[in-house]
Order: structure tokens, then sequence, then C-alpha cells
């Protein structure tokens, strides 16, 4: 292995460890169920696969050249991650017995589940502009172009595989404590407060502009 694939992985496995959108997502649904956990976070790798295939298609550059559209997408990601939070911080401010409501973390859907993190990846449009320049750093000089960042994407989304499935089985490892009505009513009101301010931050750049 050349020394700059080992140099990407570990970049590549820093970008997807840190804490974000996508983390706090993955560890709300995991205090549903397992399975609600890793559907996240396998919708949360797809968000990445489309995100790293657009790097490689050289789409991202049309975000970039349209100011329009990016500003759009920012638009749309800020207030998905917004609507997040703050249906988080309601459901974790309700009476510890309307926790259970229909909408709220304890009945999710495997498929709203793998949605949610699909969109909160999706839906953030630096993440195609990140990899369009972080990509093209990576492929020695003299190497064929298009296999090397075809590599490249696969190990960001092989990365995402394991890291937000772990994050998820150990959320629910620690199930029995973490979902005792006080602490899930905590857990909740702290990943909403983080989604919520990070919606708002998402939101505030492009609505400034």
């Amino acid at each position: 292995m050349d020394a700059q694939l080992v140099a990407f992985i570990g970049v590549a496995a820093g970008m997807v460890a840190m804490p974000g959108a996508d983390f706090t997502v993955v560890v709300r649904n995991a205090l549903a169920s397992r399975r609600a956990g890793v559907a996240c976070a396998v919708g949360v790798a797809g968000g990445l696969l489309v995100h790293t295939a657009l790097a490689v298609a050289g789409l991202a550059a049309v975000l970039v050249a349209v100011p329009v559209l990016f500003r759009t997408l920012q638009i749309l990601g800020g207030a998905y991650v917004l609507y997040l939070g703050v249906r988080a911080v309601r459901s974790a401010l309700r009476p510890a017995l309307a926790v259970e409501d229909p909408q709220g973390p304890a009945t999710q859907g495997i498929g709203r589940s793998l949605r949610q993190g699909f969109l909160t990846n999706v839906l953030n449009p630096k993440a195609p502009v990140l990899f369009l320049s972080l990509l093209p750093q990576f492929v020695p000089d003299g190497a064929a172009v298009l296999p090397r960042t075809l590599l490249l994407a696969t190990i960001v989304v092989a990365l995402a595989l394991v890291w937000f499935p772990a994050v998820a089985l150990l959320v629910d490892r620690l199930g029995t404590w973490l979902r005792r009505p006080r602490t899930t009513r905590a857990v909740e009101g702290v990943t909403g407060g983080a989604l919520t301010a990070l919606g708002v931050t998402l939101l505030a750049e492009p609505l400034a502009q």
C-alpha cells in the first residue's frame, strides 16, 4: 500500500468520525432500537456514496459554479437538520408518559431511520465540494485518475459503513442505561440541542448572503 493511500485513509477516517449531524442522528435513532440505528448509519453511508460519486464525476464543480444552487441546497440541508433538532427537543420536553409518541424515536421505523440518515448527509452541499478538492490531492502523478478516485471514494464509504454502525451498536449496547426515561430525555435534549444548533449554523450562512 503506497504512502499516499495510507495518508488518505487517516484523513478520511478523521473526517468520517468527526462528530456532527451524521453522528448525532445515528445516536438518536440507535436509542430507538439497534435496527433503527444501523439503518440510519447505512443511510449516512448512502449519502456519502452520492457525494463521492459526484466528486468522482466532477459534478460537484457545478455547485461551485452555480451559487444559487449551492445556497438552495444549503438552506434545504440546514432546514432539515433544524427540523430534526426541534423535534428531538420537543420530545425531550414532553412528560415521561408522552415519550412514546408515534412520531418519536420509540417507534422509529427502519425506513424512516434510513431516510433520516441519508437526507442528513446528502443535503450537505459542502461535502461533495470537500471531496472534489480532497480526492485529487491523493492521486499520484501519472496515475489513472478515474480508477484512483474510485478507490478513494470506496474507502470513504467503507469507513462510514464501519464507523456509523459501530456507533449504533455501541449505543444499543449501552441501551439499558441510555433508555431509562430520565436518561432518554436527557440524551434527546442534548442531541436535539446539537442538531438545532447545527441547523441554525447551516442556515445562517446562506440566508446572510
